[in-house]
């Protein structure tokens, strides 16, 4: 069984399986360190745990009647080994140990671990620092405090001393506005992980931040885990749950590695993303499980203020063998991408019950940089995904996001606030309990998208009867829609190549605006 060994951390490592298959394969395979078995698992993605810092170990991974393959690892150093627990904290679920858990997190040393033995960590938000790393050990929870008064707020943006540049803090949907601080927060932070079989849990439902989700009280709401302007940071094995808001929040940050989560929120819960990377540069989420009340992950670049002041895109993204359930959204790009988003890539995964699967949603006014290109799904399985494929550039969101400008259908000059979609790729993808529409995509008739490419393509829909009729991309004046097929409007190039659509209400493609259109190997079933 042939494997590679993804990341290497001071006392844990995660390994992933040399395959083709998406997020498992069929049979459980047996995983040793030093001829010593410690995990059997099917899954594509796995980490082991209780290694020792700065030793050397032989990692060999075999399916039976096979020898296996063979690698050998030294784990990271690590200079001191601190417990919360000396510092003050209690970890009985009751007692508020932020200051004690802060405490030992200011006083680690360079290559130190802070570790949290088996408890209940009841904790307002932790600052973390660069050099540094956070063991949340198995049956250890850091429970987040359900007081609002106790989380600092973090100023959207100050003038710096001399006036003539910003200092951006506190963001909300795009903008840089005041936000409460995060459970765990770092700030221009490097080098530092944080691993383990433990939970971070939000603890949302014990306090007010699902109510009125958005009306701003006191400043707007906090994220589980917030990574400002941060590099190389790696989150490792832990269960990230109950988010008051969006749950893992990388914003300007480069290098972070999101490898075997377990980020979990109730279906109902609102805005509670799982992932939701702004302006990144190479990020890479592998082998990692999301069920939220929101987009699973959705990468963004910021609406037109943050783009035109502090523009960065977010590019060079990698997403495979993951498991992504329920929401609204498997992978979104947008709607909040004024800085543009690039090269993208998901593989490998499975998308299990979310409303759609690829979901790209932009608007007049995000701006000329706001392009999206080099977007790329291959090897996807989707079960029960209501919408497959929804690319849209009439989103109605914001406060004007029914004006005119936003949802006129002509065409109106393009401008400085007329964003782009230019390539977008899906290929070896299986779709089966498809509801609403295969693909709908609806470009600016003054701004079409660019390409659309779709290869090797199986969609099979519900029965009639138990389809539902929704309308499929959030704009005005679409109908809704069931059973249908492949719905475009404003493209210059739509390629369809080797696509079967069974039981759809369709006999033929559905195109307006359409440029050029390439079909071969069609076939509604």
């Amino acid at each position: 069984m042939e494997f590679r060994i993804t990341d290497i951390l001071v006392r844990s490592i995660t390994i992933e399986l040399s395959n083709d298959r998406c997020y498992k394969i069929d049979e459980e395979v047996d995983y040793y360190i030093d001829d010593e078995k410690v995990i059997s698992s099917s899954l594509n993605v796995n980490t082991i745990y209780g290694l020792q810092p700065d030793t050397e170990y032989t990692v060999r991974v075999k399916a039976e009647g096979e020898a296996g393959h063979s690698h050998t690892i030294r784990t990271k150093k690590e200079s001191t080994l601190l417990n919360v627990r000396d510092f003050g904290a209690k970890g009985d679920g009751k007692k508020l140990d932020t200051v004690y858990i802060q405490a030992a997190i200011n006083a680690c040393p360079p290559q130190g671990t802070v570790c949290f033995p088996e408890g209940i960590y009841h904790t307002g938000p932790l600052f973390l620092k660069s050099d540094m790393n956070i063991w949340i050990m198995k049956g250890s929870i850091l429970l987040g405090d359900e007081n609002r008064d106790d989380y600092p707020i973090l100023p959207g943006m100050i003038f710096n001393t001399d006036e003539k540049d910003e200092y951006n803090l506190g963001t909300w949907e795009g903008n840089p506005l005041d936000a409460y601080a995060s459970l765990l927060t770092g700030i221009d932070v490097k080098n530092t992980d944080i691993f383990g079989e433990g939970e971070i849990d939000g603890n949302a439902p014990a306090s007010d931040w699902w109510m009125d989700p958005k009306i701003k009280r006191g400043a707007w709401r906090p994220r589980t885990i917030f990574l400002e302007r941060c590099e190389n940071i790696r989150l490792q094995g832990i269960t990230v749950k109950n988010s008051p808001c969006w749950t893992i929040h990388p914003y300007y940050s480069d290098n972070v590695r999101l490898l075997s989560l377990n980020i979990s929120n109730p279906y109902d819960s609102p805005n509670t993303d799982g992932v939701d990377p702004e302006s990144c540069n190479d990020l890479k989420i592998i082998g990692t499980r999301i069920s939220v009340g929101d987009d699973c992950i959705a990468i963004k670049s910021g609406k037109y203020y943050m783009a035109l002041r502090h523009h960065k895109p977010s590019e060079n993204m990698e997403i495979r063998n993951c498991l992504l359930q329920n929401g609204h959204g498997s992978v979104t790009i947008g709607s909040e991408c004024a800085g543009g988003v690039r090269k993208v890539y998901i593989s490998q995964c499975i998308f299990d019950g979310t409303d759609r699967g690829l979901r790209i949603k932009t608007r007049r006014g995000r701006g000329k940089r706001s392009v999206l290109e080099n977007i790329e799904f291959e090897n996807i399985i989707m079960k029960d995904v209501r919408m497959p494929f929804t690319v849209n550039m009439f989103y109605f969101c914001d406060p004007d996001g029914h004006s005119d400008n936003c949802q006129n259908k002509g065409e109106l000059p393009v401008d400085d606030m007329t964003p782009e979609i230019r390539s977008v790729k899906a290929s070896r993808i299986t779709c089966s309990g498809v509801d609403v529409c295969v693909l709908c995509a609806y470009g600016l008739p003054e701004k079409k998208i660019g390409q659309l490419i779709f290869k090797n393509i199986d969609v099979t829909f519900k029965n009639e009867d138990e389809r539902k009729k929704e309308i499929p991309l959030m704009m005005d004046d679409l109908e809704p829609m069931s059973g249908r097929g492949i719905y475009v409007r404003n493209v210059e190039e739509l390629i369809l190549d080797d696509i079967k659509i069974r039981s759809s209400e369709d006999t033929d493609i559905d195109s307006k605006n359409a440029d050029r259109i390439q079909v071969k190997g069609v076939e509604f079933l």
